[in-house]
């Protein structure tokens, strides 16, 4: 029996599993190759076509620019002209795009025991262990917690938001501009090790191979949490 196939773009089509089931389902919007990882960068907020290249390294500009318009599609994200002074457009997830948070984060973790030493031909962006350690960190002190955590490794840093960020974005480069809660410094085996969950965050602290500082205000709470109040 032919398969049926979902229209991308003009001229073109996309074949379906054509099965009644939910997973199949979900493959058919999310399956192809990119599309997984566009969503990552789209958690950090709106996102230009520029950025979203430079930050998926090894995709043509023409798979890009497909994914993005499958994404668009099927609802996952919406393209929208920048507000004054700022020109052209960004892509930024829809609601159900945002639905994605747990599927990545399920991934990120059955994938970290596979990842070992980084390879030769390895890309590294210090914000691809953002939602990993946001749940590691959401798992130490509760998911109602609202904080926000710079993140320092080797290879960069950048911030998470905790708890009240479900609208907004998730975490974006760099220190968090308006000063964070909770600064956290680390390695890529530390951060395997909190991935996978075989150490926990405060385990890391106590150890040392996770160094943690709080800035400022009262938090007692966070630190207690973190097994940092000693």
């Amino acid at each position: 029996m032919p398969s049926h196939a979902s229209q991308t773009s003009p001229g073109r089509t996309r074949r379906s599993y054509d099965q009644f089931c939910a997973t199949a389902r979900a493959l058919d919007s999310v399956g192809d190759r990119w599309t997984l990882l566009i969503v990552r960068e789209l958690l950090a907020g709106p996102r230009r076509y520029t950025d979203l290249h430079a930050d998926l390294p090894g995709v043509s500009t023409d798979v890009l620019a497909a994914r993005l318009r499958h994404m668009e599609g099927e609802g996952l994200a919406a393209r929208r002209r920048q507000s004054r002074p700022a020109s052209g457009y960004v892509y930024e997830l829809t609601e159900r795009g945002r639905a994605l948070l747990p599927v990545l984060t399920a991934l990120a973790s059955w994938g970290a025991p596979a990842l070992g030493k980084p390879r030769p031909t390895d890309a590294v962006r210090a914000h691809w262990w953002a939602l990993p350690l946001r749940d590691a960190v959401r798992r130490a002190v509760g998911e109602e917690v609202a904080a926000l955590v710079d993140v320092v490794l080797p290879e960069g840093a950048f911030h998470l938001r905790l708890g009240d960020a479900q609208d907004g974005p998730l975490y974006g480069e760099g220190p968090a501009a308006e000063g964070a809660d909770v600064r956290l410094e680390l390695d890529a085996e530390a951060c395997v090790a909190l991935t996978e969950g075989s150490v926990t965050l405060a385990d890391g602290i106590r150890a040392g191979t996770v160094r943690a500082g709080f800035r400022h205000g009262d938090r007692a709470g966070l630190a207690r949490a973190l097994g940092a109040d000693d």
